[in-house]
């Protein structure tokens, strides 16, 4: 039996992942590391056997080398990150101090750890990154791959370019065995309902406006958490040391195509499934009316990136990765656990 760190563990990507691993590895016992800020949910974890979760801050590198020291823990996975780049433009500090200095002082735990004190005993810090690091695509530009040039366009991603630079000179300057992974646009269980998909579900079941940028056409890679856990997963267990990794879904769909998806759904669960109109009054489909009508432009966002689109050609050859969900799937199945779980959404808009 050994020990892994999560850091954000209770957040979205980070809870899905220590589901996956307790699922995958069931010898394996999880510590996360989790500040529990607006987007972390000790509910998250609920139901989960053989882990345990620290309240407290990346920031303090003398916790974190006391877990990693007392724990014997020798892999450490690093999701926690503020992620909402529209929070990142009214507010960039947090993004600085959380995504840079945070991850930098994951960074130094680590090599007091494992280089310093442990003369080099086998170690993994993998990073987890965004494709949103590479800038903006035009229409015929080829997919980002890991050899892209960096051009950050907000905030929020220039934070984690900073941060995914910090990773890969603690590997060529101390020998750090790390690696990265830059990934495409998530969706499914546990999401924050800030982010498109759960918010606009929401939204559709409440009878809110659903507010579209611009004219709704910036084009997303959009990836099932689920087989971004599973390709993190391949990068701990195969990755080299020092590399870098994309993980996409490899479904490129414009923000409105998404959007429609989504109305279309909510439309047909509403005519499938019974009692939804009483639980959801609010929702146009609970009276026979077009969820779509919801559909308001509102003016584009400062720095809006027009389109991503994620090459995962690397991670395919060295390590065997597919995407296993489609968006439709992967869709159907999101919107199913919102109509479940609503108990957990609520109360994260209550609080």
């Amino acid at each position: 039996m050994s020990e892994i760190l999560v850091t954000g563990g209770a957040g979205f990507i980070g809870a899905n992942f220590v589901h996956h691993w307790r699922k995958t590895h069931p010898d394996d016992t999880v510590c996360v590391l989790d500040l529990l800020t607006y987007a972390g949910n000790p509910a998250n974890l609920d139901g989960l056997d053989g882990v345990d979760l620290v309240v407290g801050d990346i920031r303090d590198t003398a916790l974190v080398e006391s877990l990693l020291r007392d724990r014997k823990i020798d892999r450490l996975v690093h999701f926690a990150a503020e992620t909402h780049v529209d929070r990142s433009i009214s507010g960039p500090d947090a993004f600085i101090s959380t995504n840079v200095d945070g991850t930098h002082s994951l960074l130094k735990a680590a090599r007091t750890v494992w280089l310093d004190e442990g003369a080099g005993r086998p170690h993994r810090f993998h990073h987890v990154s965004t494709d949103e690091v590479y800038g903006s695509l035009g229409p015929d530009d080829p997919a980002f791959c890991e050899t892209t040039p960096y051009a950050p366009n907000s905030p929020y991603s220039a934070s984690k370019a900073a941060s995914d630079h910090l990773v890969r000179a603690y590997h060529h300057t101390f020998g750090l065995e790390t690696t990265t992974s830059n990934c495409s646009n998530n969706y499914g269980s546990y999401q924050f309902p800030e982010k498109l998909i759960p918010l606009f579900l929401i939204n559709c079941l409440e009878g809110r406006s659903l507010p579209i940028y611009g004219d709704g056409m910036n084009v997303r890679d959009w990836l099932h958490v689920e087989d971004h856990c599973r390709g993190i997963e391949l990068v701990l267990q195969g990755g080299k040391p020092g590399e870098v990794y994309n993980i996409g879904g490899g479904e490129e769909l414009p923000n409105m195509t998404v959007i429609d998806a989504i109305c279309a759904t909510v439309d047909r669960a509403f005519a499938d499934i019974d009692g939804l109109a009483e639980l959801y009054p609010d929702a146009p489909a609970a009276s026979g009316k077009a969820t779509s009508d919801l559909k308001r432009f509102v003016t584009d966002r400062a720095g809006h990136d027009r389109r991503y689109a994620v090459d995962c050609g690397k991670i395919e050859r060295e390590l065997g990765y597919r995407p296993h969900n489609s968006f439709a799937e992967g869709f159907a199945a999101t919107l199913a656990w919102y109509l479940a779980n609503e108990d957990w959404w609520r109360a994260l808009l209550q609080r």
